[in-house]
């Protein structure tokens, strides 16, 4: 059974989006197939990577505002 969908709004940066783009238009899909194909390919690699805090105190899977416009 599908999960249920759900509408968000995401923000990229203009080379990010036109790259994204060019993508679904290559492969005859929607943009959010594509982010969604990209996630399901990378999502074993990002859980590898340290949570952000894990040496500190707080432990929790929050970004900085460094990271976060680093993405």
């Amino acid at each position: 059974m599908a999960a249920p969908k759900k509408k968000i709004t995401l923000y990229f940066n203009a080379s990010l989006l036109e790259e994204t783009q060019r993508e679904a238009i290559r492969q005859d899909r929607s943009i959010s197939w594509v982010i969604q194909a990209a996630w399901r390919h990378a999502r074993d690699e990002m859980r590898r990577l340290p949570a952000y805090g894990q040496n500190g105190a707080t432990g929790d899977a929050s970004l900085s505002k460094r990271q976060i416009e680093s993405l």
